[in-house]
C-alpha cells in the first residue's frame, strides 16, 4: 500500500521533464509535490529523452522530503505504458507516485496498476508502495468519479485538470480558470464538489487544477481560495511564484492548528492505560474519538508541513 495518501499536497509544481534546468531548480523550491511531466510540457520528439532525464534526476536525488511524482501520458496514447515501465525500472525506489491524467473511467486505473505491480515485482521493488493520482479532465471522468476514486488501493488524490475539462464541455472562456464571461455564479462549483465528494468518500485528497496567469498572484490567491474553502488539499502550481500563495492558501489557521494537536494529545492520553484506555473522552464541550483523531492528523500534518508552531497552553487533554 502506498504510504504517502495524507501527506500534504498543498503546492504541486510542474516540471517539463525535458527541461534540465528546471528539474535542477525545481530541488531547491518550497513546494510539497513535484511531478516531473511527460505529458503536455513535453513535445512528442521529447518525451524518450524526458523518460531518461527524469530517471536520472530521481536518481540523483535531492529532493528534501517532497513527494516526488512522475505524470506519465493518457492511455489513449502510445507513450504510456512505456512511461511507466521506463521510469519504474529505472527509478522506482525513489518515486512516490504516478499522475494519470485524462482518466475517463476505472479500468484506465485498475490497468495501471496492474503494470505497476508486474513492473514491482520484476524489478523487486514492495507491490503497491507506487501511489496513483487520477486527473479528471472531462465531463465522462467526472461521470465516473466515483468509480475512479475506488478503483485501486493506490489511489491518493483526485485531480481536476481545468484546461480539457473547459474544452471537454464547450465552456465559453479561453483564461483556464476564471469565469466565463456573462455567467453569474462559480461555473466550477459543481465540477470542484463532485471530485471534492468522490475523493473525501473514498479517503482521498482532492487536489486542484493549475492557474496559467502564472504572474499574477492575487489572482491565484483568489481562484484557490475558493477550492481551499471548499475543502481542497492543495493545487497546482506552474511557476515558483505561486508556490508560497498555495502553501499559505491551503495550510490550516493557527487556531485550527492549535485545536488539532490538542485532539491528538487528549486522544492519545485517553486511549492509553494511564488515561483509562476509553475510545472516547470529552475534551471541553467536544466528543473526541478515532474519528476526530483522523481529522486532527490531517490538519495537524499540514500544518507541521507549512512550518507552524504550537501555541503553548494548558488546556485539558481529555477527561
Amino acid at each position: 500500500m502506498s504510504t504517502n495518501r495524507l501527506r500534504p499536497r498543498r503546492s504541486c509544481l510542474a516540471v517539463p521533464g525535458s527541461n534540465p534546468r528546471f528539474l535542477e531548480k525545481a530541488r531547491g523550491l518550497a513546494a510539497d509535490q513535484v511531478f516531473l511531466d511527460l505529458e503536455d510540457a513535453c513535445a512528442p520528439l521529447a518525451k524518450e529523452g524526458a523518460r531518461h532525464a527524469i530517471v536520472a534526476a530521481l536518481n540523483e536525488g535531492g529532493w528534501a522530503g517532497k513527494i516526488r511524482a512522475v505524470r506519465v501520458n493518457d492511455w489513449t496514447t502510445e507513450w504510456t505504458y512505456r512511461d511507466v515501465i521506463t521510469v519504474v525500472e529505472g527509478a522506482g525506489a525513489n518515486l512516490d507516485c504516478l499522475v494519470l491524467p485524462k482518466v475517463q473511467d476505472a479500468q484506465q486505473v485498475r490497468a495501471l496498476d496492474l503494470l505497476l505491480t508486474q513492473v514491482e515485482k520484476a524489478v523487486g521493488l514492495p507491490v503497491g508502495r507506487i501511489g496513483v493520482e487520477a486527473q479528471i479532465e472531462n465531463a465522462q471522468g467526472l461521470v465516473n468519479v466515483d468509480a475512479i476514486a475506488t478503483a485501486s488501493p493506490r489511489m491518493e488524490a483526485l485531480v481536476f485538470g481545468p484546461a480539457d475539462f473547459m474544452a471537454s464541455i464547450n465552456m465559453k472562456s479561453l483564461v483556464v480558470g476564471e469565469q466565463p464571461p456573462g455567467y453569474p455564479a462559480d461555473a466550477y462549483h459543481y465540477i470542484l464538489m463532485r471530485i471534492l465528494m468522490a475523493a473525501r468518500a473514498a479517503g482521498l485528497q482532492a487536489i486542484d487544477g493549475p492557474y496559467l496567469q502564472i504572474r499574477d498572484t492575487d489572482a491565484f490567491r483568489v481562484v484557490a481560495g475558493r477550492s481551499a474553502a471548499l475543502g481542497f488539499d492543495g493545487k497546482w502550481v506552474l511557476h515558483p511564484g505561486q508556490i508560497d500563495a498555495a502553501n499559505e492558501v491551503y495550510s490550516p489557521g493557527q487556531d485550527d492548528y492549535d485545536r488539532a494537536e490538542l485532539i491528538l494529545d487528549a486522544y492519545a492520553h485517553v486511549t492509553s492505560e494511564e488515561g483509562g484506555a476509553r475510545g472516547a473522552a470529552m475534551l471541553g464541550d467536544e466528543m473526541i474519538d478515532e474519528a476526530s483523531r483522523k481529522m486532527a492528523l490531517v490538519i495537524a500534518g499540514k500544518g507541521r508541513a507549512a512550518g507552524l508552531r504550537r501555541t503553548p497552553t494548558d488546556g485539558p487533554r481529555g477527561g
